[in-house]
C-alpha cells in the first residue's frame, strides 16, 4: 500500500509553524508496512483542500491528514470530506456528548460552536479522541479502476493525533493489509570526505530509480547519507535484500563510510576514544563553541570528553598568541595548551578562521591539530563555500582527521 500525508493549516503554509506531524506519520506508516509517496501541505481554504485530497487519493491507497478539525470557521476538513463524498454533514450524538463531558470536567460550559466538531459526512466513521474535542473522521473514497482509498482525518494537536493513530488508524491499516502484509526496512550509511556527485560516481548504478533495494542520497552540512530501503513479506527478507547493497557500498567507498543510522562524526570519535581509554579536550578559536556542543552531546555522561577552550582570538591565550599568524603553529599551541590545562590524553584544536573579506585574493585556509602523547598532527583545508556551512564543514574535517588517526 502507498500513502499520502496531508498537512492542513495556514500556519504551515505561511511558515509560522514547522510541520512535524507529517514526519511522524510517515515514520509510523513504515512500521505498519505502508510507504509514504506524497506529502501535501494546504491552507485553511475549502477548494484548495478539496483539490489537495483529490490529488492525494489519485496517487495513494491511504490518505492521512492532520489539522482542520477544530471548532472555528477556518477549520474545514470535515466540509472538504463532505464535498468529496457528496454527503451532507450530520450530527453524531455520542461525539457531541463526549465533547460536552470534556467541557464539564473542566468546569466550563460547551460553547455552541464546538458542536460542529460532532458533525461528520453521512456514512463516515468516527475516530475517537479520548482527550480532545476533535474526533477524527474515516471515509472510503472511490477511485476509478482501483479499490477505494482509505482516508483518515486526524486533529492537528500532535499528542492527540499520535494517540488516535495508534488506537484507531494503525489497526485498520493492519487489517486492510491482512494476507498481503508488507514489511519495510531501511539502513542508513553515513559518509564524509568527498562531494555528493563524486561519491555517487563511485557507486555502480546503485542510485538508479526502480532498483531493488532503492538507494537514496541526501546531504546535510557535508555529511552524506545513503538510505537503503527494501520491502518484503518479513523483516528477515528485507534485511537479506539490503545486505548485499550495504556490502557493495562499503567496498566501493571504503573509509568514506564512517557510521550507520544516527551516527555523526563526533559519535564515532567519542566511541573510539572510550574504547581506547583516552580522555579528550578541545580548543576552538572563533567558531562559537560548536565543537564543544557536538562533543558534549555525543558524550552526555562525560566518560571521554573533559571539556574545551572556546576563544574568539588566539591572542586571548598568551601561550598561543606568540605564534603570530602561522596557522599550523597556532593550532599546535592550542592543542598543547588544552592537553596541559585539562590534563587529558588527547586534544583537538581548530582555528582561527580566515577573515571573510570581500576583496580577499583567495579562499584562505583553516587549520586543525590533533595532539596525543605520541605526537601532534596538523592539517589545513580550504575555507570556501556557502557562509552558513563554513564553520560546521571545518569542524567536521577536524573530527574526520581524528577518526582516521584513531582507526
Amino acid at each position: 500500500m502507498r500513502a499520502a500525508v496531508v498537512a492542513i493549516g495556514d500556519e504551515l503554509t505561511s511558515g509560522q509553524r514547522l510541520d512535524t506531524n507529517s514526519q511522524w506519520l510517515s515514520q509510523r506508516l513504515v512500521e505498519v508496512g505502508v510507504q509514504t509517496r506524497l506529502h501535501i501541505t494546504v491552507g485553511d481554504e475549502l477548494q484548495p483542500g478539496v483539490e489537495a485530497f483529490r490529488q492525494a487519493v489519485a496517487h495513494s491507497d491511504v490518505v492521512i491528514s492532520s489539522g482542520g478539525l477544530g471548532p472555528t470557521a477556518d477549520d474545514l476538513t470535515r466540509h472538504v470530506l463532505a464535498e468529496l463524498t457528496g454527503c451532507e454533514l450530520v450530527l453524531d450524538e455520542p461525539s457531541r456528548e463526549h465533547i460536552r463531558q470534556l467541557f464539564a470536567r473542566r468546569q466550563r460550559p460547551m460553547p455552541p460552536q464546538n458542536e460542529v466538531q460532532a458533525m461528520f459526512p453521512r456514512g463516515s466513521r468516527v475516530l475517537p479522541n479520548p482527550h480532545g474535542t476533535a474526533p477524527g473522521i474515516a471515509v472510503d473514497l472511490p477511485r476509478p479502476g482501483a479499490a477505494p482509498a482509505l482516508v483518515f482525518a486526524l486533529p492537528g494537536v500532535s499528542a492527540e493525533m499520535r494517540e488516535m493513530f495508534h488506537a484507531s488508524v494503525a489497526p485498520q491499516l493492519l487489517a486492510a493489509c491482512a494476507g498481503e502484509r508488507r514489511v519495510i526496512r531501511c539502513r542508513c550509511l553515513k559518509c564524509f570526505g568527498v562531494g555528493e556527485s563524486e561519491l555517487e560516481s563511485r557507486l555502480p548504478d546503485l542510485i538508479r530509480r526502480g532498483r531493488t533495494p532503492t538507494v537514496g542520497i541526501t546531504v546535510s552540512e557535508a555529511t552524506i547519507s545513503l538510505r537503503i530501503v527494501a520491502e518484503g513479506p518479513s523483516a528477515e527478507v528485507c534485511e537479506a535484500t539490503i545486505a548485499p547493497t550495504v556490502d557493495t557500498i562499503r567496498q566501493c567507498l571504503g573509509t568514506l563510510v564512517f557510521g550507520e543510522g544516527d551516527d555523526e562524526l563526533q559519535d564515532v570519535v567519542v566511541r573510539r576514544l572510550r574504547e581506547q581509554g583516552r580522555m579528550l579536550g578541545s580548543a576552538e578559536c572563533d567558531s562559537g563553541g560548536l565543537l564543544a556542543q557536538w562533543l558534549t552531546a555525543a558524550d552526555p555522561a562525560g566518560l571521554v570528553y573533559r571539556g574545551g577552550v572556546v576563544t574568539r582570538t588566539a591572542a586571548a591565550i598568551p601561550a598561543v598568541a606568540q605564534q603570530d599568524a602561522d596557522g599550523a603553529a597556532v593550532v599546535r599551541a592550542l592543542a598543547a595548551h588544552v592537553r596541559r590545562e585539562l590534563q587529558v590524553d588527547c586534544a583537538l584544536a581548530v582555528g582561527p578562521f580566515p577573515a571573510r573579506q570581500p576583496d580577499a585574493s583567495g579562499p584562505g585556509a583553516v587549520w586543525f591539530a590533533w595532539a596525543t602523547p605520541e605526537g601532534t598532527l596538523d592539517r589545513s583545508a580550504a575555507y570556501a563555500g556557502h557562509p552558513a556551512l563554513l564553520t560546521p564543514l571545518a569542524l567536521k574535517r577536524a573530527l574526520d582527521l581524528v577518526r582516521h588517526a584513531t582507526a
